[in-house]
């Protein structure tokens, strides 16, 4: 399945282990990448004297309180099972005092452990909950369309899909805030934009006008604009990421979570949903070369967590075990409702990029630009 393209000479940043598989990377005289580099620059600083101001969180609480005083929920919490959204249900309610609604999008792919861990914390933090399970077959269409159109961003679909429901949802419902798993801590490296494209409905639905079968009737959508701009000025959503307000190391997280509430952890970030397990440790890497694990250990060497060396003896291990990945490859061409020899064949097609779609990606550009400018933004992005 491999067709990677020539590329520059090799290089692995000095700092973290990001490497020249991203075709954009940059290194100084030092050997250290732009990433760390923009880490050091523009991202640890603000996240640093957030850690600092002890009062900032319980700040946020009162804000939100005061601002949905007579509201049955203050906010809502798009939950997946994961070790950040199950960690951000128990800062939020017990830590900041809260009452959010869970929020639970099925798009048909969650292994038992993530629906498990989330009945455990949602049952334990006495939280109400809802699901909104997307139509299969459109579920279904798109990401056959996704993978027939030899794009590297397969999850894009699933990941769509999630945060318009859960926008959608809390506009149409009057809650104000969104709390978000986002943090500094696991995600100060944004994948490269080869690797991991951004929300661009433009895109999905070129793909799917070119490669779908059916009509997006009931598929939730919800494009950037909408989402940054529209929803926050006019409708007022805020996005509040608590878990940069409070120390946050994964490890130490992930033991808290299996002791209080008997959470289970998985192999990798993101690996609580069996398309993602697939797309992430076996399209990626071997079609396309990409590795998204180099994003999230230096992610974590960075941050002091974990030692490079230690995260470069990491990436020479397979993300997953060969008979998983068999297993994996063949249960999702049944479910996709192609024959194993079809998706292999669909596979094998030549690699395109968001370049051979129409797209948004200047728009993207110029949002970005601004949100930065702004200081609502502070990842690298390109």
């Amino acid at each position: 399945m491999s067709q990677l393209r020539e590329k520059r000479k090799y290089q692995r940043c000095t700092c973290c282990v990001m490497d020249t598989s991203d075709s954009k990377i940059v290194f100084d005289e030092k050997g250290v990448c732009d990433y760390c580099n923009d880490y050091y620059k523009n991202i640890l600083p603000g996240w640093k004297a957030k850690l600092e101001d002890k009062e900032l969180l319980a700040r946020t609480a009162e804000e939100i309180k005061n601002n949905t005083a007579g509201q049955k929920y203050n906010c809502i919490i798009g939950m997946s099972g994961g070790v950040d959204s199950s960690y951000l249900c128990y800062v939020a309610k017990e830590l900041m005092g809260l009452n959010p609604l869970v929020y639970v999008v099925d798009t048909g792919w969650n292994l038992k452990v993530a629906d498990e861990n989330i009945k455990r914390i949602v049952e334990a933090l006495e939280l109400d909950m809802v699901t909104d399970t997307v139509d299969w077959e459109e579920m279904r269409d798109l990401q056959l369309a996704f993978l027939r159109s030899q794009l590297p961003y397969q999850d894009l679909p699933q990941d769509h899909a999630i945060f318009a429901s859960l926008y959608n949802y809390a506009v149409s419902h009057g809650i104000k805030y969104v709390l978000t798993g986002a943090n500094s801590a696991t995600e100060c490296i944004r994948p490269p934009i080869e690797w991991v494209y951004q929300n661009d409905l433009t895109l999905i639905k070129d793909v799917h006008r070119r490669f779908g079968t059916g009509k997006l009737k009931n598929f939730p959508t919800c494009g950037m604009i909408k989402y940054r701009l529209y929803y926050p000025i006019f409708k007022g959503m805020k996005r509040v990421a608590p878990l940069d307000m409070v120390e946050y190391d994964k490890e130490k997280v992930k033991a808290f979570l299996t002791e209080r509430f008997g959470w289970q952890p998985y192999s990798n970030k993101h690996y609580e949903d069996i398309f993602t397990r697939w797309y992430e440790g076996c399209y990626l890497p071997e079609k396309f070369g990409y590795d998204k694990r180099k994003c999230y250990l230096s992610n974590e060497v960075l941050v002091g967590t974990v030692d490079r060396e230690a995260a470069i003896k990491e990436l020479e291990t397979v993300a997953y075990d060969k008979e998983t990945m068999r297993a994996d490859t063949a249960f999702i061409a049944d479910k996709l409702g192609v024959s194993l020899e079809e998706f292999e064949e669909i596979l094998r097609g030549e690699n395109k990029t968001y370049a051979d779609y129409k797209n948004s990606w200047w728009v993207i550009q110029l949002g970005t630009i601004i949100l930065r400018a702004l200081g609502a933004e502070k990842k690298k992005f390109r």
